[in-house]
């Protein structure tokens, strides 16, 4: 069986340490003691909370009518270079970085510029940029 320490879990789930042993205390996170008595985190724990946690982010993240688009990534658009007949939208979410090419016209329909919130979603080899 797996074990993740303290640390190990907070990294894979982009938290501080300190949230995990919140969750960890509060019997979200099943957690142990090593024989020197460090926390240890069980690996199939670890991830169903990861699962859970994911699904509950991404209901809160998608407001709207369902979509089969699973993978949302709500951020803000960084730089937005648009011509005559297609638009480059960079987007950072948390620690990712996405490029999007989209038509001029969609630019406009959604009022992207620098600085507004978007979420995009990503399916295969496409993204689609929404306005949040």
């Amino acid at each position: 069986m797996a074990t993740y320490s303290i640390g190990q879990a907070a990294r894979l789930l982009r938290v501080s340490p300190e949230t995990v042993r919140r969750w960890a205390d509060a019997g979200r996170l099943p957690m142990a003691r090593d024989g020197s008595g460090n926390r240890m985190i069980d690996g199939t724990g670890l991830a169903l909370f990861a699962r859970e946690r994911a699904a509950d982010d991404e209901r809160a993240a998608a407001p709207g009518p369902p979509s089969s688009v699973r993978n949302a990534l709500t951020g803000i658009v960084t730089a937005l270079a648009v011509d005559d007949v297609v638009a480059r939208v960079e987007i950072h979410s948390g620690p990712h970085h996405v490029v999007s090419l989209v038509t001029r016209e969609a630019v406009d329909e959604l009022g992207l510029a620098v600085g507004v919130m978007v979420t995009a979603r990503v399916k295969s080899t496409d993204v689609y940029v929404g306005r949040s």
